[in-house]
């Protein structure tokens, strides 16, 4: 009897702390829905779905009314979590509470730092994409691409040009977009002030930024040395052009069977060597070890590679020339063929030689080659020299028995 009478007494007593939890069961289900509605019905109304499409967060209405329709769920689910602990209070088991109450103060705390992440973030994203318009409105504007294709003389008019009209505004606007942005997300990660991740991302970023402008210097340097070696190569054709030099492409052409313009020529030449001469410089400009050893190398690579290619247009257009006049001299295509190409093979050792190109291995090629070719000139001069070689000897034999007839007379 005592017994019934104390559980009704403890069930009595802890009634009101029952009913007290059921209560704030019943007002977190009824904020946490008038919340949900009034912030998915009201986005909805004011709009905000529309300016999700326009900033370009959702492809459509329908994907931006869905976002919306999450984020209140979100805000649904945020206010149980709020009224959780007081509830699992009210029914006598705060220690279940404590750790969602540990998780909403850290939250809470970091909500400013957060709030004020996402205001940079957002700031600073509609700057950048208007700084962004702003660029590549004014590079179409003043018709940057159609500039660019007229310098590489490309036509307008090809298809594939066409296709990629204004490429260069966006690229530019898109260069202007990525140097805003990369600052504003360093302020922002520092607004959030959570060490352990802030710190290894911005030391990225700190790189970055502290590239930019060795790559500035280098995307300037490749673009005047682009200019500069176009230029000077036309100057270069144009005055060895008026010079007359392509008489002698004239005098190549009718001993051979090339055709080639020998002062465009020369002048792409000078393009090539100046184009790759700002190249390097470009790649020292970025300071990286690696790659001012790899502009070294190719700087130091230069005079071999432009004697290489002297040797071996000398022995191909040589090779034709006396090749041609053999054959009109010998009257056989044999003896100036094979003139040629053995003034060819010659070249391509000397240009490989040149070039660093395996020497030993070259030179002992080389070095075969041209034996074999002595020995293999012996065996047919000996065989098909055999009969003519046997008359020459019966003459001087001859000659000898009768000079020594003569000797003997006397």
């Amino acid at each position: 009897m005592d017994t019934g009478i104390t559980a009704l007494d403890n069930l009595l007593a802890s009634l009101p702390a029952i009913v007290a939890g059921i209560v704030l069961l019943i007002v977190a289900w009824i904020v946490a829905s008038i919340l949900k509605n009034i912030l998915a019905k009201g986005l909805k109304k004011v709009g905000f779905s529309r300016l999700l499409t326009k900033w370009g967060m959702a492809k459509s209405e329908e994907n931006a009314n869905s976002a919306i329709d999450s984020l209140a769920k979100v805000v649904y689910y945020i206010v149980w979590l709020v009224f959780l602990p007081g509830i699992f209070e009210s029914f006598g088991v705060p220690a279940i509470g404590r750790p969602i109450q540990t998780m909403l103060d850290t939250a809470l705390a970091y909500l400013p730092n957060i709030f004020g992440a996402i205001i940079i973030l957002v700031i600073g994203t509609i700057v950048a994409r208007f700084v962004r318009s702003v660029v590549y409105n004014l590079s179409v504007a003043a018709n940057i691409d159609s500039y660019v294709a007229k310098f590489l003389g490309t036509n307008e008019e090809d298809q594939e040009v066409e296709e990629k009209k204004d490429t260069l505004a966006s690229a530019l606007g898109g260069i202007t977009y990525f140097l805003i942005i990369i600052p504003i997300a360093l302020i922002a990660l520092e607004t959030l002030n959570i060490n352990t991740i802030a710190e290894p991302i911005s030391s990225v970023l700190n790189t970055i930024l502290a590239a930019i402008p060795h790559i500035v210097v280098a995307a300037v340097l490749l673009g005047v040395g682009l200019v500069l070696a176009k230029f000077s190569g036309q100057v270069v054709g144009d005055l060895l052009k008026g010079t007359g030099i392509n008489k002698y492409s004239k005098t190549i052409e009718d001993n051979t069977n090339m055709s080639f313009d020998l002062a465009k020529l020369s002048g792409q030449i000078v393009s090539f060597v100046v184009g790759l001469l700002f190249f390097v410089e470009a790649l020292n400009a970025l300071q990286l070890d690696i790659l001012n050893m790899v502009g070294s190398a190719i700087i130091a690579y230069i005079p071999n590679l432009i004697i290489a290619a002297i040797i071996l247009v000398a022995v191909f257009v040589g090779g034709d020339f006396v090749g041609n006049a053999i054959s009109k001299a010998t009257k056989s295509g044999l003896a100036g063929a094979i003139f040629k190409f053995a003034l060819i093979i010659f070249g391509i050792f000397m240009a490989l030689e040149q070039l660093d190109f395996a020497t030993a291995i070259v030179q002992q090629a080389f070095v075969l080659i041209l034996g074999a070719a002595a020995v293999a000139f012996a065996i047919a001069f000996g065989i098909g020299g055999r009969d003519f070689a046997k008359r020459q000897l019966d003459k001087a034999d001859q000659k000898i028995d009768s000079e020594k007839d003569n000797s003997d007379n006397e």
